[in-house]
């Protein structure tokens, strides 16, 4: 065997370790532990979405009184009246994802206190503009089913999966008027609400305007 196929033994043998380590890698990557999809629904992972896991306790109609410096026509508070409200998915994560288009969170309700939403205290809950403006309605869209607009001088917020809404089109509504209540609509695995705000065309976090204590 002359150098030639030494070299060629050598080459050979390192494409081999490299297949070889390819194949490793594909493996690792198809069967590594996953971190579990935040659930637009119950909300299987509460910690990724920024919650301790406990319910969130909210106040019946006092989370709209918004501070000193806050105007009537910006976003305030929490948009569902109930005592408990959680969050069962973040901003930018999942269907929230990329959050310059979708940015949002679900909210539903608690109803019976074990710290997860659920279906029967969720179906037809309140749901309050959180801030003041004029309602665009678009009904049966996909994939925020039942929707509304609220429509202010700056910014604009979002009410999707609505069972029913409470307002006509072109109505203007103040700070905490009901709005609609929540449902299971268009794109939905489950009743819940799907909020967003909007500041002169750029999607914002809700979570900056205190929709949870």
């Amino acid at each position: 065997m002359n150098w030639y196929d030494l070299s060629d033994y050598g080459n050979n043998y390192k494409r081999g370790a490299v297949a070889l380590g390819l194949i490793v890698v594909l493996f690792l990557l198809l069967n590594r532990p996953t971190t579990p999809t935040i659930s637009a629904w119950r909300g299987e992972n509460p910690s990724v979405a920024g919650l301790s896991g406990a319910a969130i306790q909210v106040g019946q109609g006092d989370t709209l009184v918004a501070p000193p410096g806050i105007s009537s026509d910006q976003p305030w508070g929490n948009p569902v009246a109930a005592n408990r409200v959680v969050m069962t998915q973040g901003y930018g994560v999942g269907s929230h994802a990329p959050a310059e288009v979708w940015g949002a969170i679900d909210l539903a309700v608690d109803g019976n206190g074990d710290g997860l939403a659920d279906p029967a205290g969720s179906v037809g809950a309140p749901v309050r503009a959180t801030m003041s403006g004029y309602i665009d309605i678009t009904a049966d869209s996909w994939p925020a089913g039942n929707h509304v607009w609220v429509i202010g001088n700056e910014y604009k917020t979002g009410y999707a999966h609505l069972s029913e809404f409470k307002v006509q089109d072109g109505d203007y509504v103040e700070r905490g008027t009901i709005i609609g209540l929540m449902g299971s609509t268009g794109s939905s695995s489950g009743p819940h609400l799907d909020y967003q705000i909007w500041h002169n065309g750029v999607n914002q976090n809700p979570l900056n305007y205190h929709p949870l204590p």
